[in-house]
């Protein structure tokens, strides 16, 4: 079976690109992934789709594999934790 892992992702992306003052600002995000390259891709869709951005917008820091006890989002925490998924 495989294991889906947290990985933490950092670096900045390019808010109001299309305006006469844009600004890049910090981002760090939680994501379940079974790979680093599979959080990358849920990055670029959650950023895209959140704040029209695209991915020349978004630069990527780094992304390392974090433990349970240093995950911060509650919601990935709690994805996490499930032991099985009822439909």
């Amino acid at each position: 079976m495989v294991e889906v892992k947290v990985y933490l992702v950092e670096g900045e992306m390019l808010l109001g690109h299309d305006s006469t003052e844009p600004e890049w600002r910090k981002f760090r995000i939680y994501v379940r992934a079974l790979k680093p390259e599979h959080a990358l891709e849920r990055v670029y869709s959650e950023l895209g789709s959140r704040h029209k951005l695209r991915r020349r917008h978004i630069r990527v820091t780094s992304i390392r594999e974090v433990p349970l006890e240093e995950v911060e989002d509650i919601r990935v925490l709690k994805l996490a934790r499930l032991e099985r998924i009822v439909r």
